[in-house]
């Protein structure tokens, strides 16, 4: 399951100038379900883009799918709402919860700071409610500073948005071991051309023969 953090009027983080937190934290999510969506597994948000959601209740629906990992995202903040330069990244873990959580928490943290360049934070332990009421391993990042002004150029940008939600995906890939999905496509193929329907007969029994389904078409004037 993955969480965007916050709803669009929860009070969640602002950059000094005005940027919604929500903003980047739903469209990583996006682009992180969008990678998955790849894979053979099936992707939850806790999230919706038309109401704010309690977090109770996003603990509940992922205890309640019995979902094998809860990801929250976010963008930190840092001071009492002004500029700053304290940046980087950083990805926690519930301070009790099993090493599985803390397993995934620096697969994810180490995917996220070598596809973005940022600043290494660490992994650390913290007691927020969507670490402590889940029943799987569930971790919360935080893909960088709202009040450093480099990062929050950042955060506003597709391309970085784009970069983290594909990064958290790339660590549950690795951490999970998922699969490809199997396309199953249908490929025709044309074997002839005939100006004798009779010959056009005769390739299409060889065919069925050998296990395959021909289909004649004959053109009409």
């Amino acid at each position: 399951m993955l969480d965007a953090g916050h709803g669009y009027e929860t009070r969640g983080k602002r950059t000094p100038d005005g940027m919604r937190e929500y903003e980047f934290n739903r469209d990583a999510a996006a682009y992180c379900k969008n990678e998955l969506e790849k894979y053979d597994v099936d992707v939850y948000y806790s999230h919706s883009d038309s109401k704010d959601i309690p977090l109770q209740l996003r603990t509940d629906r992922a205890n309640n799918l019995k979902v094998d990992a809860f990801v929250s995202i976010h963008a930190n903040a840092f001071g009492s709402g002004g500029w700053n330069d304290v940046s980087g990244i950083e990805t926690y873990a519930y301070t009790t919860q099993p090493s599985k959580s803390t397993a995934l928490a620096r697969e994810i943290q180490s995917h996220l700071v070598a596809s973005t360049q940022r600043r290494d934070r660490g992994v650390k332990f913290a007691n927020f409610h969507v670490l402590r009421e889940t029943a799987m391993p569930s971790v919360l990042i935080e893909c960088g500073f709202m009040t450093n002004p480099e990062e929050a150029a950042l955060l506003r940008t597709r391309t970085y948005r784009q970069i983290c939600g594909k990064a958290i995906a790339n660590a549950l890939v690795a951490f999970y071991k998922l699969k490809p999905k199997e396309h199953n496509s249908l490929y025709k193929v044309q074997l002839g051309a005939f100006s004798k329907e009779e010959n056009a007969r005769k390739l299409a029994n060889r065919l069925i023969k050998a296990g395959f389904t021909p289909y004649i078409h004959i053109e009409t004037k």
